[in-house]
């Protein structure tokens, strides 16, 4: 693996954050600066949390930035689950971002878990 764009678990996430701009997209524009916003930044937060971990050639400091995104993850299904209740998604679309947000959490978490071992052994 040369760079961080290799990780699947970075395009995902990357994926992730084109899904969430797109369906923020017709909340209402009361919530530009409350839960788009916060929805949005929670989002991009995943993937750039996973680059700069892998950018910064500590895997204790990657495994912190991989466990910062998994926050941020956690943050963005909070955000989701608001946005369902308040009937600003759809359940379609609710369920489509709860499944990504899931699989890359899933992903982050074998991550986690491959490069502690790798560290002990």
């Amino acid at each position: 693996m040369k760079t961080y764009r290799d990780l699947m678990v970075w395009r995902k996430g990357i994926d992730f954050v084109t899904e969430i701009y797109r369906a923020t997209k017709n909340f209402p524009q009361s919530e530009i600066y409350g839960l788009t916003s916060q929805l949005r930044r929670a989002a991009i937060s995943i993937p750039s949390d996973i680059a700069e971990g892998y950018g910064r050639y500590s895997t204790l400091d990657y495994v912190r930035f991989l466990r910062m995104a998994v926050g941020s993850l956690f943050e963005s299904q909070t955000h989701l689950e608001i946005a369902k209740n308040l009937g600003y998604l759809e359940n379609v679309a609710a369920d489509k971002l709860g499944e990504m947000s899931r699989e890359i959490e899933r992903m982050i978490s074998s991550l986690i878990k491959k490069l502690e071992v790798a560290k002990q052994g």
